[in-house]
């Protein structure tokens, strides 16, 4: 401005007269940089109505470069070093050399190309021929040839536009060197920064944000944050962006619900209302502005912020009505009795809308339950203990209805959320019940058939309707038992056995079935179980009931017998073993002595008994009241022992019964069947060497009596295969058949006359007509002449009429004469019966 050009020269003139390497400035309003450039660090009067802010990069503004007049190097007189100082090129020395002020060029210059930016050259050019060049990034090194250098004039030129976005600065070197190359000067380093223009739009990091807040929330919530980036100098105003709010949709309750941060992007709510019922989800449009914001000189971008209301539970459920009705059949579960409908304005399927039931009264025993149906929200009252008709006729439910979640905070529940429930109980036939199931009774043993036993009758829950209850045995394992149709007495059929395979621990059991004459008919069953006491009415059995013994007694020969008994205590043992008084051989050569209650020894009396089978009869008697006794015999094998008190292998066979005589008469009638054997086949060798040996009657060659005979050879030539192959071909009519003389007819041909009727049986033929119709059957098959020969003979060497072979007959024998006949008994067995036909002479 015009008002601080003046003031800032001013303070510069001042700073250049203190002679410093630097440059310092005495106004704390004021600071100056190495290139001299003044800026105005805060507000000061008469300059500007907007401060001017102090760049943080390193990157001074541009100054006038010199573009006729040289920059020297080396050495120069104190006049020329002060002119030089003075410059508007910046040129100051630092121990006797000449720094180069940084180089400023502007990005995306439209040039002409290539454009000078300085001028070097050194204060020995005069003298000898110098040589310039720069070397760096930019020059010789990658990127390579942005800049380059006059090599005489020492003229140096940007070739090309700069972006600042890909490359910020440059560090370049420059050398002098003569003509010989060698180094005349220092190299000189040079920094060249590109100045940046706002030359890129702010670039949001998504086009579409995400972002949720819940309804009801308080101005000031935060919502989300946008963020956007722009590739120009953040540290200048090009790079700078700020954010604010195009439009929001909808507009309700009022158009500005949100506002953002225009420096961080941070979506927040400006006022309250938010409620998800009305609006579920705001669509935002925010933009992003560079140049601080500025609209008239920026650069904008947009984006959509989709702002989701999200629900809380702020809506309590409301039944639909204030009172539900329904009915339930008694003796019924898992019925639904009513559905309860409720309405709630939350998120559906959110715990803020599933609905929880409960029955605060009317239902004491627990006989109802309600469940959420998951898909409907909907109460289904269901039944989960019987209800009962003659107990309750009807129920009076109190309903309440709240959610999975607590209601927000300063939400009351609504009263729509209790109603009741009229529930009406439907009478049903019931099926007559037992009052006492299983009943169980006690009774002995052995009760006589026609015992009443007790009675087992039932009751018909339904008091409301008068109706009349029968019995019947539904099971009866062994069929002992019977029941009165009219009032359930039960009476023996049979003897109560408690030994029966049926009875099980003393326990026998019949079900019985109860049923009235209701529409329908119900019926329900009883289980009696019959304890049955024992009696003593099984005699004990011995045990074991074969044994061995050695025939010369001794301390070991002895044998433990007890007893079996099918009774239970007290009726088993101890028992009683004794030997009877006759036979008196038994109780001479044996004897019985007591083990305990259960157990016994049977053993020899004497010191020798000779090998045989034994059968001794020993009588067991139980403790019953009174006592059974039962004779038993045990068989005993007395056999002669080795060493070791065993039986031998000859005691044994002697123990079985056979004495030495049998013993020797079987293996006499062995060997007499071996011999009849043996006699047999040397017979039958005799004999069969005797027919070899006699000559037989006709030749040998012809004898064909174990010979092979070959019947495969079918001729030697063509001459042998001439056949009539007309008998073997179809013939095309019939009428050499219907001519054909009467009597002479081949049984395997079809002939051609009307077909028999065989008789038609009947559906349902009485079993006596069976008889009757296989006998039609078979006559009219016998006489049916066109039914086809598979069960006859049939004749295959029928050749017609007109043979040229004469009749057989004329090869009578000559009954010339008397023929001997005597020779065919010399023929062997096979023609005995001919030899029989024609000898025997005047004998026949």
């Amino acid at each position: 401005p015009k008002t601080t050009k003046q003031g800032i020269r001013m303070k510069f003139e001042d700073c250049q007269r203190s002679r410093e390497v630097g440059f310092v400035s005495s106004d704390p309003k004021f600071s100056v940089r190495p290139d001299g450039t003044v800026y105005a660090e805060q507000e000061v009067a008469n300059l500007s109505e907007t401060p001017v802010p102090r760049p943080r990069s390193p990157t001074p503004a541009p100054v006038p470069m010199l573009a006729e007049e040289p920059m020297q190097l080396g050495h120069l007189p104190p006049e020329e070093r002060q002119r030089r100082g003075s410059s508007a090129n910046g040129l100051r020395r630092q121990k006797r050399d000449w720094v180069i002020p940084p180089i400023n060029v502007p990005e995306n210059s439209r040039g002409p190309f290539p454009h000078m930016l300085v001028r070097i050259r050194s204060d020995q050019d005069k003298n000898d021929g110098i040589r310039y060049s720069i070397t760096g990034a930019g020059a010789d090194q990658p990127p390579s040839g942005i800049y380059n250098i006059d090599p005489i004039s020492g003229n140096m030129f940007v070739t090309q536009p700069l972006d600042r976005e890909e490359k910020a600065s440059f560090h370049l070197r420059a050398h002098a060197v003569d003509m010989n190359g060698n180094q005349v000067e220092n190299p000189v380093d040079l920094y060249i920064y590109v100045i940046d223009m706002n030359d890129n739009r702010p670039e949001f990091q998504n086009q579409v944000y995400n972002g949720s807040v819940a309804e009801g929330s308080k101005p000031g919530s935060s919502v989300m944050q946008v963020t956007a980036t722009d590739s120009d100098d953040s540290t200048t105003a090009n790079g700078m962006v700020r954010y604010r709010i195009l439009s929001q949709i909808p507009e309700t309750p009022i158009s500005n619900m949100f506002t953002i941060n225009s420096e961080t992007g941070d979506i927040v709510t400006v006022a309250a209302g938010l409620d998800r019922e009305k609006v579920s989800q705001y669509t935002v449009i925010v933009q992003a502005t560079d140049m601080e914001g500025n609209n008239n000189f920026g650069l904008s971008n947009t984006a959509t912020a989709l702002i989701c209301i999200t629900d809380i539970n702020d809506n309590p459920p409301e039944l639909t009505v204030r009172t539900f009705s329904g009915e339930v059949p008694e003796n019924k579960v898992n019925v639904v009795v009513t559905n309860l409908t409720v309405v709630d304005k939350d998120q559906p399927h959110s715990p803020n809308w599933n609905a929880v039931y409960r029955i605060v009264s009317g239902d004491p025993s627990g006989h109802f339950t309600i469940r959420t149906n998951p898909i409907t929200n909907e109460g289904m009252l269901t039944v989960v203990k019987p209800v009962d008709f003659e107990m309750n006729r009807a129920f009076m439910l109190t309903v309440v209805v709240s959610n999975q979640a607590h209601l927000a905070s300063g939400i009351q529940s609504s009263l729509q959320s209790t109603a009741g429930v009229t529930i009406s109980v439907q009478d049903v036939n019931e099926p007559p019940v037992f009052p006492v199931n299983p009943k169980m009774i006690r009774f002995e043993e052995g009760v006589p058939a026609g015992t009443t036993l007790t009675v087992f009758s039932a009751q018909d829950p339904d008091h409301f309707i008068q109706q009349t209850v029968r019995y019947s045995k539904l099971s009866d394992p062994a069929n002992w038992l019977k029941i009165n149709r009219t009032n359930g007495q039960i009476t023996t059929m049979a003897l109560l056995d408690r030994e029966s395979m049926y009875v099980k621990n003393n326990m026998y059991e019949a079900t019985f079935l109860a049923f009235d004459n209701g529409s329908p008919q119900a019926s329900g069953t009883g289980t009696l179980q019959i304890y049955l006491i024992d009696v003593n009415d099984n005699a004990p059995v011995l045990i074991p009931r074969e044994a061995q013994i050695c025939e010369h007694s001794r301390p070991n020969s002895k044998i433990n017998i007890t007893a079996s008994d099918t009774d239970a205590d007290p009726n088993v043992g101890p028992f009683v073993f004794e030997l009877p008084t006759f036979p008196a051989s038994i109780r001479r050569n044996w004897t019985i002595s007591r083990l305990n209650g259960d157990y016994a020894q049977l053993r020899l009396r004497i010191s020798y008994l000779e090998a045989g089978v034994y059968e001794i009869p020993v009588i067991v008697s139980d403790s019953g009241n009174p006592p059974l006794s039962n004779r038993s015999t045990i068989r005993i094998k007395v056999c002669p022992c080795d060493n070791n008190g065993d039986c031998s292998a000859t005691g044994a066979v002697a123990a079985a019964g056979l004495g030495t005589g049998a013993i020797i008469a079987i293996l006499i009638c062995i060997i007499i069947l071996l011999s009849i054997v043996l006699l047999f086949v040397v017979w039958m060798k005799r004999r069969e060497k005797e027919r070899q040996a006699k000559p037989l009657l006709i030749d040998p060659e012809d004898d064909v009596r174990d010979n092979i005979l070959k019947y495969d050879e079918e001729g030697g030539g063509e001459e042998d295969q001439d056949y009539d192959l007309s008998q073997l071909q179809q013939p095309e009519s019939l009428d050499h058949i219907i001519t054909k003389p009467t009597g002479v007819r081949r049984v395997d041909e079809r002939p051609v006359v009307a077909e028999s009727q065989y008789p038609v049986r009947s559906n349902l033929p009485h079993p006596g007509d069976i008889g009757d119709f296989i006998n039609d059957g078979l006559r009219a098959a016998d006489n049916d002449p066109t039914a086809p020969p598979y069960d006859s003979l049939l004749v295959f060497d029928y050749e017609g009429s007109g043979s040229t072979a004469g009749s057989v007959s004329s090869l009578n024998s000559s009954s010339s004469g008397q023929q001997d006949y005597d020779y065919l008994n010399d023929w062997g067995p096979r023609f005995k019966k001919l030899a029989d036909l024609y000898g025997g002479g005047d004998d026949d």
